[in-house]
């Protein structure tokens, strides 16, 4: 006791760190978020991954200033007693709150409704190719077509899951599930779950799922030591298979990519018909079968099976373009294992992101997230903001001697085939023994 406030050391809150005993800290103060977890609109993973520790800058990141009200009833009476904020941080709060005045957060332009104009264009078009021309470079240009379609429907998909796009938030939930589960193939709950944890854990080898991708891809070297991922609950084994595979994964990168969304639609099957618990898995799985039902069909009005697989073919590289953006924006970053840590946030965010340099007209192809360190810093942000932001995220950066990575999506590429060719050239040459192949991992891939 300190005059009539309650006090808990740093060490203290670490000893409430587990499922059935789940305490954080904000700006000072010690909520008990236990029995609320599993309630929790970003999944409870998230706060397994950060709990027993201070997430005031996490906080800040993904919950707009209404949110705060809710935290009153979660409050243990506690203040947290010796922690330290750190410069970098001060300066991140600070100016997350001038965004916040300055209305950053609310002014979304109208990049939700050229993108939604621009889908239901391309899918008139993808549409009226396939059954009014009997051209093989019209059905080729369709199949193009809607891989473009399905790279803005993600980008409406994400953009709707961070913050709110449209009018009201049954609107936005209404436009995850046209967007993703719907258009793409591509579960909105899959996404939610995997996506928060990448953004809260970016690029913990153990935590972060956007980096476990054995046995095909392997990031660091740490991977050939068999580590376990938190995140899916088993063991990432570097076994003969593994070995084999990330050896010559600086040739199978961009191949892998062409067929990387196989691995999406499989891993959206496997969530929504888990033991897991899943929000809305009865809308979830209503929407893959809108989607099942609509592509086939539409696939299968082409006049036979040889443009039937150039067309299905030529969706999927297309949209290895957004595979490959995504993987250029974090395989060269700086990697670590273990959890997350709540009073660092800004650092980890520098080092494990890679921005790509574009010119403005360019937005639209990458969905803004080519300023990929300035979205983790301030995923609400609408994309229409980061360009504006960005100077300023570069100048704190600089201020605390932090990195500020940009590279043009050519240099980007190629640091990101350097990476992968010197963790496969160590693989082939190391000497560790190999356990016994499990071909289930060689089919049963995550990431």
């Amino acid at each position: 006791m300190e005059g009539e406030k309650k006090y808990i050391t740093v060490e203290q809150l670490k000893l409430h760190n587990k499922p059935s005993d789940l305490w954080i800290s904000i700006q000072g103060k010690v909520y008990n978020i236990t029995d609320w977890a599993k309630d929790h609109p970003g999944g409870d993973a998230i706060l397994f991954n950060m709990s027993g520790q201070d997430v005031t800058d996490g906080f800040i990141a993904y919950h707009p200033p209404s949110a705060w009200k809710y935290l009153g009833k979660f409050f243990t009476g506690y203040h947290l007693k010796d922690f330290e904020i750190s410069e970098v941080s001060k300066d991140y709060r600070k100016l997350a709150s001038e965004f916040n005045q300055l209305g950053l957060f609310e002014n979304k332009g109208h990049v939700a409704l050229y993108s939604v104009i621009s889908i239901l264009v391309m899918l008139y078009l993808v549409v009226y190719g396939v059954l009014k021309s009997e051209s093989v470079l019209v059905h080729f240009g369709c199949g193009c077509l809607l891989g473009v379609l399905w790279v803005q429907g993600a980008y409406i998909g994400h953009d709707s899951g961070h913050y709110q796009v449209m009018s009201s938030r049954r609107y936005n939930k209404m436009a995850q599930f046209l967007a993703g589960n719907c258009l793409t193939g591509i579960s909105i709950a899959w996404w939610k779950w995997t996506h928060n944890a990448h953004h809260i854990a970016c690029n913990s080898l153990d935590y972060d799922p956007d980096l476990q991708h054995m046995p095909v891809f392997a990031v660091s070297t740490k991977f050939f030591h068999s580590i376990t991922s938190t995140f899916y609950g088993r063991e990432l084994t570097f076994d003969a298979v593994a070995r084999f595979l990330v050896s010559h994964q600086h040739f199978t990168y961009y191949p892998i990519m062409i067929v990387g969304r196989v691995n999406l639609f499989i891993q959206t099957f496997l969530l929504l018909f888990s033991k897991r618990s899943i929000p809305d898995r009865a809308l979830n799985i209503m929407g893959i079968l809108v989607f099942w039902t609509w592509f086939p069909l539409l696939v299968s009005c082409l006049p036979n099976w040889k443009e039937r697989f150039m067309f299905v073919l030529a969706s999927f590289a297309v949209t290895a373009l957004q595979h490959i953006q995504f993987t250029l924006n974090h395989f060269t970053g700086d990697t670590y294992l273990g959890p997350p840590t709540g009073n660092d946030w800004f650092e980890k965010q520098t080092a494990g992101t890679v921005d790509i340099s574009c010119s403005s007209w360019m937005d639209w192809f990458y969905g803004g997230l080519q300023f990929q360190l300035e979205h983790h810093l301030f995923p609400r942000l609408p994309r229409s903001q980061l360009r504006k932001i960005s100077p300023t995220v570069k100048e704190l950066c600089k201020k605390h001697n932090l990195p500020y990575k940009s590279l043009s999506f050519l240099d980007a590429n190629v640091a990101t085939i350097r990476l992968l060719r010197n963790a496969a050239q160590q693989a082939w040459d190391m000497a560790l023994p190999v356990p016994k192949n499990l071909a289930w991992e060689a089919v049963n891939t995550h990431g």
